[in-house]
């Protein structure tokens, strides 16, 4: 799966390379979390794509786990201001920080309800 995060990185990283700015507002929890499912989604739907065991342990999340990271990224852009390039480098950080520290399937309960609540 590490490679798998390699190609998510990168690929965000092409896509929307810029550096986040300090004047942005914090995110309050809701945002957090949202952004920490988000980012969490998009590594287990790589994972489910390319036939991963732990990852196909969750509900597919191709569609409805795209939905809500679409969702989340707009409404963050909305609320605090931030460019598609700052949340674009804010979930590629928290991927990271997910892959690094092993956290996927911890955070995973939580998201799904999470995701079930949004209505996605």
């Amino acid at each position: 799966m590490k490679s798998q995060l390699a190609l998510f990185s990168c690929a965000i990283a092409v896509a929307f390379a810029a550096p986040v700015t300090a004047q942005a507002p914090q995110l309050t929890l809701e945002q957090s979390a949202a952004l920490r499912c988000s980012a969490a989604f998009a590594l287990v739907a790589e994972g489910q794509a390319n036939g991963n065991a732990e990852a196909l342990a969750f509900p597919p999340l191709a569609t409805r786990g795209r939905e809500f990271f679409v969702r989340t990224s707009a409404r963050i852009m909305d609320e605090t201001g931030r460019t598609r390039e700052q949340v674009a480098a804010m979930l590629q950080a928290e991927a990271q920080k997910l892959w690094d520290e092993d956290m996927i399937g911890e955070v995973m309960p939580g998201c799904m309800l999470l995701l079930d609540a949004s209505g996605v």
